[in-house]
């Protein structure tokens, strides 16, 4: 058995993860935390083992979507609560599909949670902490933030295929898919990859039957049990028996 690797240059940290440099020039070390934070991280808690939990949802998350023609920068699990990923130019955009609309969307609209969209629903968020991640348009991308067109027509048909899987697959878990988002990259050959995660502190997901929030609502909103639904997460993707593509 070879040496186990000690990724000790910390290039970035966030509010969940944190990236360390790797021996191999195009490989980073992904090490998700234990935090939890709401509201630009003006609300913040934990709960142990939170990132394992979360490295191992997003993990076979992307094994899926890797099966059903979506590229990521995921290459392995490493270590109890990491991946190895491939190096990245993030694009300064999160993209967010929305098929239901629920939390503040639907206060802003005026409309009641839980109400149904005709069709998935693609928006683009400048990420930006200091200004609160600003809804852009995109016209906004392509005159301000000098986004081609054809990247933008990209990220939109990359984020309606990562739509379709993820219903297709939480719906085989008894799981309702209302929203997410995600990010996405540019490797060193200049190809977009999906980055990032998708776990539920990016998602959010109901149960079919009850309803039961079973993402990072529970905790923006003191609902309590939030370990307790992660956990559930992992153990419903558990029991697909998702191999890696």
């Amino acid at each position: 058995m070879g040496q186990e690797v000690n990724y000790s240059e910390l290039l970035y940290e966030g509010k969940a993860k944190k990236i360390f440099k790797t021996p191999e020039k195009e490989v980073f070390f992904l090490e998700f935390k234990d935090s939890l934070t709401a509201f630009n991280a003006l609300k913040k808690g934990s709960f142990e083992n939170k990132g394992i939990v979360n490295r191992d949802i997003a993990a076979l998350v992307f094994d899926y979507l890797e099966q059903h023609g979506v590229k990521s920068h995921y290459l392995k699990k490493e270590k109890h609560n990491g991946m190895l990923v491939k190096k990245v130019e993030i694009i300064p955009f999160e993209v967010v599909v929305r098929n239901v609309l629920a939390g503040s969307t639907a206060k802003k609209l005026g409309l009641e949670e839980g109400t149904p969209l005709s069709e998935p629903l693609v928006e683009f968020y400048f990420k930006k902490d200091e200004l609160n991640d600003p809804f852009v348009s995109e016209e906004q991308m392509r005159i301000i933030y000098k986004i081609s067109e054809k990247d933008i027509s990209l990220l939109c048909e990359l984020a309606l295929m990562i739509n379709q899987g993820l219903k297709e697959l939480f719906h085989r878990i008894d799981i309702e898919l209302i929203d997410f988002k995600v990010e996405f990259g540019k490797d060193l050959q200049g190809q977009i990859l999906l980055a990032d995660e998708i776990t539920p502190d990016c998602c959010r997901l109901w149960d079919v039957k009850t309803k039961e929030k079973l993402d990072k609502d529970r905790f923006r909103r003191d609902l309590g049990q939030v370990k307790e639904s992660y956990e559930q997460v992992l153990a419903r993707l558990q029991k697909l028996n998702i191999r890696k593509g």
